[in-house]
């Protein structure tokens, strides 16, 4: 049994790797479950499923299903994931440390999909008002919501606490 102070102590390893657990189970589950190109309403109003494989980066850039693209891709991303572990490691103030590590488990889960197969599974479809704005997987939304987090910490609660 592992105790609590281990626990605590590696609190950010153990939430990088739940959040890319949860983000390959529900890449996983969305490969199995729909139909590549089709989209299955869900229960959200603007968010629909709809599975697309993306070989290139964020919002389909890059995407030419080019494997020598897809390693560099993967290369980069890499790189930029090891830095972000460095970040974790140095970072003093809480609250960034949860921020960046939460992105580094959005980096991390589309590496490990893209190693596997030179693509990213994407199945969460951003659509308001008929228009279709991104599709996107919990990677790219653990990403997100960690550079907003980081954003946030960084200038507006920092400027709120001198």
């Amino acid at each position: 049994m592992v105790s609590k102070e281990v626990l605590y102590k590696f609190r950010f390893i153990v939430l990088i790797l739940s959040l890319i657990a949860i983000d390959l189970f529900s890449k996983n589950l969305a490969v199995i479950n729909l139909m590549y190109g089709q989209t299955e309403p869900t229960i959200f109003p603007f968010i629909d499923f709809l599975l697309i494989y993306n070989s290139g980066i964020a919002f389909g850039i890059f995407d030419s299903d080019n494997s020598l693209n897809s390693q560099i891709l993967l290369l980069v991303t890499l790189a930029i994931s090891f830095y972000l572990i460095w970040m974790i490691a140095r970072e003093d103030i809480l609250k960034k440390k949860y921020a960046l590590s939460i992105i580094t488990a959005g980096a991390y889960g589309n590496i490990i999909d893209r190693a596997i197969d030179n693509k990213v599974t994407d199945f969460l479809h951003l659509e308001i008002l008929d228009f279709s704005f991104f599709i996107f997987n919990l990677a790219d939304a653990f990403i997100t919501i960690g550079a907003i987090l980081l954003i946030y910490f960084e200038l507006i609660y920092k400027s709120n606490n001198e």
